[in-house]
């Protein structure tokens, strides 16, 4: 067994074809076929069913993928750990949640890019708890989510707020208070989502209970919004991202608390400089972002 062998192996559960895993790995699909089987007869299980023209991951290739993922992820630690001069190399895998992705780290993962050209940057979203996940069986390196772990195979590191916009059709009319909600449609990601257990937690504390049309999507949510369908409570980053010409106006709320995120890694692993390098910018544009006051595009109500 080999980590080459491991790599084409991860590369085919993920994509789901021999063809395209040979494409993105720089090689014939006869070489992968041969290599997955090779595996398979040393393992003496089948990896892969076949359906058709596609390739279904077996119970036991589930299985095995977990411990694949843990000695490549293992693998690329001991190159790091023995790295210690000259810039960040290698893969960094970090996944987010959507309004992140979304709202607050384009610019930062243009300037990491920029900074340090030798690594290869992989994104990925997902909700909180599958990012979490991911950490824990070491498939991405490192996840920023909206929620605080007290998990102790989980470092946290809080990085930045996000305040919390209301968002409306500006033919709407002005939204002043929690009760000014109460015949309007509202949309928020599922529940388990932070910003949707804020909304929840704002309209109780002001006697409050409205339903909730669950969308899992940030742009479809802003769709609807401007659409004129109804409200929805977005992270100012998002609203941001959408505001221009999308026919919305935000609202802010004082009793309405800031959402903080944090970057999570796993404690099992050691020096990784492509992470540390990232936590750093992370650190520097953050604090940047909170040092600059642009003009508020959004009304707050006191």
């Amino acid at each position: 067994m080999e980590l080459s062998q491991l790599r084409m192996f991860r590369t085919v559960a993920n994509v789901g074809s021999m063809a395209r895993a040979a494409d993105l790995l720089h090689c014939v699909p006869s070489n992968v076929t041969a290599r997955i089987k090779s595996l398979e007869d040393e393992l003496a299980v089948r990896l892969f069913h076949r359906d058709g023209r596609k390739l279904r991951i077996s119970s036991a290739g589930e299985t095995f993928l977990a411990y694949a993922e843990k000695i490549l992820s293992l693998a690329d630690e001991a190159v790091h750990a023995v790295s210690h001069d000259g810039p960040p190399r290698g893969r960094f895998v970090l996944g987010a949640i959507e309004s992140s992705a979304t709202g607050r780290l384009p610019r930062l993962l243009a300037r990491y890019q920029a900074a340090y050209p030798n690594v290869t940057l992989q994104v990925c979203t997902g909700t909180w708890s599958q990012l979490l996940d991911d950490v824990r069986r070491h498939t991405i390196d490192a996840a920023v989510v909206a929620v605080d772990v007290t998990d102790p195979a989980l470092i946290s590191e809080p990085v930045y707020a996000e305040p919390l916009i209301l968002i409306a059709p500006e033919s709407m009319g002005p939204l002043r208070k929690a009760e000014d909600l109460r015949d309007k449609t509202i949309f928020m990601w599922p529940e388990g989502c932070p910003y949707r257990a804020a909304l929840v937690g704002w309209l109780r504390k002001h006697g409050e209970s409205i339903p909730i049309t669950s969308i899992a999507s940030y742009g479809t949510i802003v769709g609807c919004v401007s659409a004129g369908a109804g409200v929805s409570l977005v992270p100012k980053g998002v609203y941001e991202r959408y505001a221009q010409g999308t026919g919305m106006k935000g609202y802010e709320f004082p009793d309405l608390s800031d959402v903080q995120n944090h970057l999570i890694w796993s404690a099992g692993t050691s020096r990784n400089p492509a992470r540390e390098a990232f936590v750093s910018l992370m650190a520097d544009e953050f604090s940047s972002h909170r040092s600059s006051s642009p003009a508020e595009e959004f009304e707050s109500h006191f």
